[in-house]
């Protein structure tokens, strides 16, 4: 396809989307714009962008395809922004917002002037930012939902597909309120409860010093969205309000459910409780990419001699696997601890795990 892109926010998603739609599109004229210059000249400096924008006015005037890739609140003022331009005709305008339904009734100014309007939202993302992070493959396989506005016909939807050809992701259309309650229910409130479990710490460690040292295992793990972004899910919060509300109450009914069944000790109960979300944890899909990104690590118990870490991630580099980071996990002085290793891909993991096989005796498994 050919025409002029403009990406506002040139981040981990803007230029991962700027990746994928050049390989697939090479035709396509890629502008850039982000408030931060040395992103949007780091983007031209790695030719994942062809041109800098003077403006956002500017960039959106001459763009086919206008992709806010900005976090939420900043997507809602652009959209009004927008509304106010003289645009090119039959332009089609995204985002890849989290939430939607406040994006959506913003959106009503694109409308009412008969802008397509398409609300998009890919499901992916890395435990790395920036622009320098950016990949061409971040989105493959991952869920890229659509939320068409009502000036948004099927053939812009078809156009806008085929724009995001280049992602390989599956992509979904769902209504605004569907796409609120489901990213709620498996990404927003679990970043919520993440950050209440590591308040909970905090607190029991100022009288307990060794709580953070014993939080180093298994809790880091679980918790780990809890270092996101706090500027970004302080505004994710407050625009999906009303469905973490709900989902909020619904926790604290379940938690005094809990408390009723420890109170008697049910032993039936609680057997149920922990059984029943064994079981539906146990089903969820092992190979897909979720509304959390997936970090894909793998856990090795090493043996204490020096020269160990690097004799393992030798025998990587000898078959050409990519790491993305190495930690050791330990919980007592006297113990040397686990290695844990990730990986930019499932395949690079079972790869790494076939090597490791083969090469030594260690005890290992896949988180």
């Amino acid at each position: 396809m050919r025409g002029n892109v403009f990406i506002a926010g040139l981040g981990l998603i803007g230029g991962s989307l700027a990746k994928a739609i050049k390989k697939a599109h090479p035709q396509a004229h890629i502008i850039g714009f982000d408030v931060r210059e040395s992103e949007l000249g780091l983007a031209e400096a790695l030719n994942i962008i062809d041109e800098q924008a003077v403006s956002f006015e500017e960039g959106a005037k001459k763009a086919d395809l206008i992709i806010l890739a900005v976090p939420v609140l900043k997507t809602e003022q652009m959209i009004e922004i927008i509304a106010g331009l003289h645009l090119k005709e039959g332009v089609l305008v995204t985002d890849t917002g989290s939430t939607k339904s406040r994006i959506m009734k913003r959106a009503s100014l694109l409308s009412e002037k008969g802008i397509a309007f398409i609300g998009g939202h890919p499901m992916a993302g890395s435990h790395k930012s920036g622009v320098a992070a950016s990949k061409e493959l971040l989105f493959e396989n991952a869920f890229y939902l659509l939320t068409p506005g009502s000036a948004a016909e099927e053939k812009h939807v078809a156009i806008l597909k085929k724009w995001l050809d280049g992602t390989r992701a599956k992509i979904l259309e769902v209504t605004a309120e569907e796409h609120d309650e489901m990213t709620g229910v498996i990404s927003h409130f679990p970043h919520i409860i993440a950050a209440s479990l590591v308040h909970q710490a905090r607190k029991y460690n100022q009288e307990n010093p060794l709580i953070e040292r014993l939080a180093a295992g298994g809790f880091r793990d679980i918790t780990r969205i809890a270092s996101s972004n706090p500027e970004m899910w302080k505004d994710i919060s407050l625009h999906n309000k009303e469905m973490l509300l709900t989902l909020l109450t619904n926790w604290r009914d379940e938690m005094n459910e809990v408390l009723s069944i420890l109170e008697t000790e049910d032993e039936d109960k609680l057997y149920r409780y922990f059984n029943e979300a064994k079981t539906f944890r146990d089903g969820l899909p092992a190979a897909s990419k979720g509304a959390i990104p997936a970090f894909y690590e793998m856990y090795v118990d090493v043996p204490d001699y020096p020269g160990v870490i690097s004799e393992l991630t030798g025998y990587l580099a000898d078959e050409r696997i990519s790491i993305t980071n190495i930690r050791i996990v330990e919980t007592r002085d006297d113990v040397f601890g686990v290695l844990v290793i990730s990986f930019q891909s499932e395949e690079d993991r079972h790869r790494a795990k076939h090597c490791i096989e083969q090469k030594t005796t260690y005890d290992l498994f896949l988180a």
